[in-house]
């Protein structure tokens, strides 16, 4: 059964950059098929660096990161950067076409698609986003959370395994905010979240680990940890002032079809 491989299998990864420093020191980590798990830690804790290892823009450390069951290496690489999809912090980093639409044909028309079947693949990514009615818009002409949205749009076009999520709320509104929240429930897609947005980790991801230190620090029920006040503070992580995760009521899993 496909479902039983894992989305993700990172083992005993551990990276060293040319200047010597070691952001990574042995980072196991599974993630399975439909989970959506946040990534927590410090500035400098090596989460961006176990991120750009994910579809191999990083590589040559010791250990192995499988997608889907697929090493990545250098013979699978395509195939990776298409199941892995990421969202970096600054839409304005993924959109540089003329229109939304373009935005977000680039990936599967490069990847070979077409006429009719790639204009039902740009049109099926931005219903998923509550983006369709922008779809000849300027992304410049959107808003910043506007723009995220179509951020996603140009990954989900590619029908990843992995979305990894970069902060992914950073610098939006609370409408905004919560309309991506809603999003990102919705989506049948594996999802791995980089935040140091404690509650939104809290909203939509069942389950958080720790990255400190390059190594993984801690890994569970993301309402269990951040009740944990000794492995929060070890870890530099704090909550919102005047929040509880105590008191916020869990919010049952919702997912869509691709």
């Amino acid at each position: 059964m496909t479902d039983a491989v894992p989305s993700l299998e990172v083992s005993g990864l551990a990276f060293a950059y040319p200047d010597g420093h070691q952001a990574l020191f042995g980072v196991d980590l599974t993630v399975g098929r439909g989970e959506r798990v946040a990534l927590l830690g410090p500035n400098g804790a090596g989460k961006t660096t176990l991120v750009l290892h994910l579809n191999g823009i990083l590589d040559g450390g010791a250990g192995s990161v499988r997608v889907a069951g697929l090493p990545v290496d250098k013979r699978n690489l395509a195939e990776i950067r298409r199941r892995v999809g990421i969202v970096f912090q600054d839409p304005d980093d993924q959109l540089f076409m003329p229109t939304v639409r373009e935005d977000v044909a680039f990936g599967p028309a490069a990847a070979g698609l077409r006429g009719a079947e790639l204009a039902a693949c740009v049109d099926k990514a931005l219903s998923l986003v509550g983006m369709a009615e922008f779809a000849d818009r300027p992304p410049h002409h959107l808003s910043f959370g506007q723009r995220r949205r179509v951020a996603v749009a140009t990954v989900l076009a590619m029908e990843p395994e992995i979305l990894v999520l970069d902060e992914p709320s950073s610098n939006l509104d609370p409408a905004s905010r919560r309309e991506l929240a809603d999003i990102l429930r919705s989506l049948d897609v594996t999802v791995l979240m980089v935040t140091h947005d404690l509650p939104y980790a809290l909203e939509l991801c069942e389950r958080s680990v720790i990255l400190s230190n390059g190594v993984i620090a801690a890994d569970g029920t993301t309402r269990e940890l951040l009740c944990d006040e000794e492995t929060m503070r070890a870890h530099r992580l704090e909550l919102p002032f005047g929040f509880d995760p105590r008191s916020v009521a869990a919010r049952p899993a919702t997912t869509g079809g691709r």
